[in-house]
């Protein structure tokens, strides 16, 4: 297969599917329809003899041909982009960073962190969400950076290890004096009478760490759901019950005493977030110093 032979537009057609992972996301990506995505990749698929991607009820996946032709071609059309890519006019400006992740560790960890570049005049458009919907959206070309809670899946996309989040069982100081000894005496099942705070009805945060501290199942109900961990922490530091949180959101509380540890693993659940974004040099300048300075920031977290 003689690459360098091939229509350049197809082949940015072709690395625009092969990231995306679609034939729309490369047409939202590229601002081209997605019948024109379709038409080129059946026209780059004559040229090359062979079947490039494999027709999904949802999107593509590459065949083992294109993964070679990417290979090829991915690092070339990436440096082609940075020399031919926009760039802002002297003075002007370059066009806002489109972040997304979880509302709570946007507010209460990367906004602040990003409160430098803001004042320095870059712009940024920030979306809150779960980590799936979000990742294809950024697929899509929603969005340049995501904040995932898990790394993605695949060779679509681009992650690094942004920090490690630790999760803590906590209750108000009013549930924590009645539950000591009950705790020490029964272990969790101590918990199960007391009203459980979560941000989701399948108790994800909870449940993890039921069965990674204490090896069990987690079998008592929530007794509220609120689907923003700010509103589970307002809830509990009020006395509703108790809950599992991620430290840095309780941090305070936990020093003003308004919460209270209720256990203290030796070895603690811990889940690692990943800052997401597309292979390539991205056009906008600013998207790599959002990522740079993040990735700086998260160190100290």
């Amino acid at each position: 297969m003689e690459s360098s032979s091939l229509d350049l537009n197809l082949l940015r057609t072709f690395l625009a599917v092969y990231r995306s992972g679609s034939f729309t996301g490369a047409g939202q990506l590229l601002g081209l329809s997605q019948p024109t995505v379709t038409a080129q990749m059946r026209t780059l698929e004559r040229q090359v003899g062979r079947e490039l991607f494999e027709r999904l009820p949802r999107g593509v996946a590459p065949t083992a041909v294109a993964e070679e032709l990417a290979a090829r071609i991915a690092a070339p059309l990436d440096q082609l982009a940075t020399v031919a890519g926009p760039h802002p006019a002297p003075g002007g400006r370059a066009e806002p960073v489109h972040l997304a992740g979880p509302a709570e560790v946007l507010c209460a960890r990367v906004l602040p962190a990003l409160a430098p570049l803001v004042a320095e005049g870059v712009r940024l458009r920030v979306a809150t969400g779960l980590t799936d919907p979000l990742l294809d959206e950024l697929r899509a070309g929603r969005h340049d950076l995501v904040i995932a809670t898990r790394r993605p899946r695949g060779r679509t996309l681009s992650a690094a290890p942004l920090a490690d989040e630790e999760f803590v069982l906590v209750a108000a100081p009013v549930w924590a004096e009645r539950l000591k000894e009950p705790l020490a005496a029964e272990g969790p099942a101590a918990l199960h009478p007391v009203p459980l705070i979560t941000y989701a009805e399948d108790l994800p945060i909870a449940r993890r760490y039921w069965r990674h501290v204490f090896g069990r199942r987690l079998s008592c109900p929530a007794a509220l759901t609120v689907p923003d961990l700010r509103g589970v922490l307002a809830a509990v530091v009020a006395g509703a019950g108790f809950t599992v949180l991620p430290r840095y959101l309780c941090l305070d509380q936990v020093a003003a005493g308004t919460l209270v540890p209720l256990h203290d693993p030796d070895d603690p659940p811990i889940n690692t977030a990943f800052l997401v974004q597309r292979p390539g040099t991205p056009d906008n300048p600013d998207v790599p110093r959002v990522r740079d300075h993040l990735l700086r920031a998260a160190r100290s977290w």
